[in-house]
């Protein structure tokens, strides 16, 4: 057995599950990079830690017998049901028994997608387990239930943490937040699919890490509870929506509020006509989020009081999704047209100084400035031009400079 994998024996090590996601990423830089050397992670890819095979965790985490175990991974929300119930379920209580195995913490990430529509719910709430669920809130619930009834009866040392809406930079998936974004950036959004009553909960990806920490050290803290990590303010989906529109100076969505019966009947016209091509041999695919389209027309707001309450201090009080939304919008949609995902009217809109412009109209210009770029010096390890014909007393110069 390889303790910590000849890791600081001063540091605790632990293994993070699903590091290559928004929360899994923003955790693994933190813990690499800002919590003063404390701890250290591991964050083994899926070719190396597959929730899905319970061999693998055996032998990682016996392997390197952790400190803790954080687990931010999850499946798309329209992964097929084996897929959902063996990564979301079965991976979730496979860590849990191996903590408890190890006598260890072990932190899990969870969502509201298991509560039910509602004002200010506290973290005793959930939905009714049911057939009826659809694949993802049912994996994630019965992996919250899981985990208390494994602290009630075997004493597993576990931290729920509860997440709403997601917003944040380096996603590469586009999912919740992002897919609202880009939607209305690829102008697909005619009419406003929500009310004025609609209120969400978000959680802000930047302040995650710094709560995972809070909660390691803290450990009597937040052993055996679920705490909700959302922004103490509800937000309105709708006037999320006009904000983004008044950034990106869109002439929609229309200020018009789609009745959920009307949006409704759209889109199962749409997901039949989805089928249809792809019975014809052309490959399509619906947002999966249309699946929650009816909670776009309801309030779920989660109550951050007992978050409010802890010893958690918020590392940037004043940080909202309204506040970081001009950084947002400049992360993705400089990625998603970099990716060809946008083609704005504009082509050069993110690019001042017109190189995007000249490589489209004029790219005989770029090889014709090939001679001036290639003779400077790249690596700054040669003080005069390289190649060609060198101006005598300048190269004399540049020698006694070296000299």
């Amino acid at each position: 057995m390889d303790k910590h994998d000849g890791s600081d024996n001063n540091k605790k090590v632990g293994v993070l599950i699903g590091g290559s996601g928004l929360i899994g990423g923003g955790i693994l830089h933190y813990f690499k990079t800002m919590n003063g050397g404390e701890f250290d992670l591991l964050a083994p890819n899926s070719k190396r830690l597959s929730l899905r095979d319970p061999d693998d965790i055996q032998l990682y985490l016996k392997r390197h017998t952790p400190d803790f175990i954080i687990n931010t991974a999850i499946t798309a929300i329209d992964s097929n049901p084996l897929l959902t119930y063996e990564t979301n379920y079965r991976g979730t209580v496979n860590l849990a028994r191996a903590a408890i195995d190890l006598g260890i913490p072990y932190i899990h990430f969870s969502s509201a997608a298991v509560m039910p529509t509602g004002d200010n719910l506290t973290e005793d709430e959930q939905l009714s387990l049911t057939p009826e669920l659809a694949n993802y809130p049912k994996s994630k619930l019965l992996a919250e239930l899981a985990l208390q009834e494994m602290h009630r009866r075997l004493g597993l040392d576990y931290t729920n943490i509860r997440l709403a809406v997601v917003y944040g930079e380096h996603d590469h998936k586009i999912q919740g937040f992002q897919r609202m974004l880009f939607a209305l950036a690829d102008q697909t959004m005619p009419f406003l699919f929500t009310n004025q009553q609609a209120l969400h909960s978000y959680s802000n990806a930047k302040k995650v890490p710094f709560f995972v920490h809070h909660v390691l050290k803290h450990r009597q803290e937040f052993g055996g509870r679920t705490v909700h990590f959302v922004d103490p303010n509800p937000v309105s989906l709708s006037q999320l929506i006009l904000t983004i529109k008044s950034y990106l100076v869109l002439k929609r969505p229309r200020e018009i509020f789609l009745p959920y019966p009307l949006a409704r009947f759209g889109a199962d016209c749409m997901v039949a006509l989805t089928r249809m091509l792809r019975r014809i041999g052309i490959e399509s695919k619906m947002p999966p989020e249309l699946m929650f389209l009816e909670n776009f027309y309801q309030t779920q707001t989660l109550s951050a009081a007992k978050l409010r309450q802890s010893s958690f201090v918020d590392p940037n009080p004043q940080a909202t999704i309204f506040t970081e939304l001009p950084m947002l919008i400049q992360y993705y949609l400089t990625r998603w047209e970099d990716l060809n995902l946008l083609v704005p009217e504009d082509k050069i809109f993110f690019d001042p100084n017109k190189r995007a412009e000249i490589f489209l109209n004029k790219p005989e210009q770029i090889l014709a400035s090939l001679g001036d770029d290639v003779v400077r010096p790249f690596l700054d390890t040669c003080t005069w031009p390289r190649g060609g014909v060198v101006d005598s007393e300048v190269e004399d110069k540049e020698r006694q400079n070296m000299i």
